[in-house]
């Protein structure tokens, strides 16, 4: 639990997603699929692809902007964590070419990776660094580079992801009413088998073989997933509104993972939340895991459409299966 006198809150965010626009009619011209197919099952008309850039490079300037915006000299962050499933490299950390391209001299850092629930998990993380005194400032970023492994033969996975990526600046709050209050995450093993990369790691390391097969791609069943993430993502919530009393008319915004639309909707619907406040971009930049939660608080916040104080629950659901919740009061006026 928090520590009475420190409650960490973000003090500054931004966002970054490639210029290159990729409509539906990109993936109709190559595959058995339509644009009506896909905006009905998903919810996703268009997504933005960076084919010659790596992962840190779509954070670089989400980061630049939220310490600009913050007014702080970029040496006062003591902390980086980047939460990725597409790292530059497997080592070194994405962190670390993060911190290089930023020019911050004396901190630390290290990536996370708990795919679409990574920016939950490191927010979590990062807040108890805050909490405990450990960290001042904490520069979390959470994006990914989907169209690196994706099969772009595969229609039932590659009209889903999009690349882009969001960074916050986490620190101490000032008023006790304001930052994060809770956190609910859990992960189950026992979905490994229906969102996964075949290959490519230690237990199945690249080859000629699983290259030719094509096992450094993402594998996803669907059904089996959406089933899990509607559940999941409902039922921690609902936890985490109990145990502080809230209500869903006190709740401002819910700010889902933008994996698909149905499952958007199913889990407003079973929180008895009304859409209209229900934050959702995956229309314009389908899924883009560990970025579409910061995407979405980013984009409302440069809206005006977030104010001082309100009650935010951001919740999500991943491959691990991993999952969580949150619930923060905002804190930037």
């Amino acid at each position: 639990m928090k520590t009475e006198n420190r409650r960490a809150y973000i003090s500054s965010l931004a966002h970054y997603v490639p210029e290159e626009v990729y409509s539906n009619q990109f993936f109709e011209k190559r595959l058995d699929t339509s644009d009506e197919w896909i905006r009905t099952r998903t919810g996703i008309s268009e997504r933005r692809f960076a084919f010659n850039k790596g992962t840190s490079e779509l954070m670089l300037p989400a980061a630049e902007k939220a310490i600009a915006r913050r007014g702080i000299d970029k040496q006062d962050i003591d902390l980086i964590i980047c939460a990725t499933i597409t790292p530059d490299h497997v080592f070194p950390s994405t962190a670390c070419l993060l911190q290089n391209k930023l020019g911050i001299k004396h901190c630390w850092g290290f990536d996370l990776a708990a795919a679409c629930s990574g920016f939950l998990f490191a927010l979590e993380t990062a807040r108890r660094f805050i909490e405990s005194g450990a960290a001042q400032r904490v520069l979390l970023c959470g994006g990914d580079r989907m169209s690196a492994i994706l099969d772009f033969e595969d229609r039932s996975t590659c009209v889903l992801f999009g690349d882009g990526a969001g960074a916050i600046i986490l620190e101490a709050s000032d008023d006790p009413e304001i930052g994060v209050f809770d956190a609910n995450l859990r992960i189950d093993g026992a979905g490994k088998d229906f969102l996964y990369m075949p290959a490519g790691g230690s237990a199945k390391p690249p080859s000629a073989e699983t290259v030719a097969n094509k096992e450094h791609y993402v594998v996803q069943d669907g059904r089996t997933v959406f089933r899990a993430a509607v559940v999941g993502m409902a039922d921690v919530t609902a936890e985490v509104m109990e145990r502080n009393n809230l209500r869903a008319e006190d709740v401002a915004w819910l700010v889902p993972h933008q994996a698909n639309m149905r499952i958007i909707g199913a889990t407003a619907e079973r929180m008895g939340v009304s859409s209209d406040k229900v934050m959702v971009n995956i229309d314009r930049y389908g899924n883009t895991t560990a970025g579409t939660i910061p995407l979405c608080l980013s984009e409302w916040y440069d809206a005006g459409k977030i104010q001082y104080g309100d009650r935010l629950i951001l919740s999500s659901f991943g491959a691990g299966y991993t999952w969580g919740s949150v619930y923060l009061r905002w804190g930037i006026k």
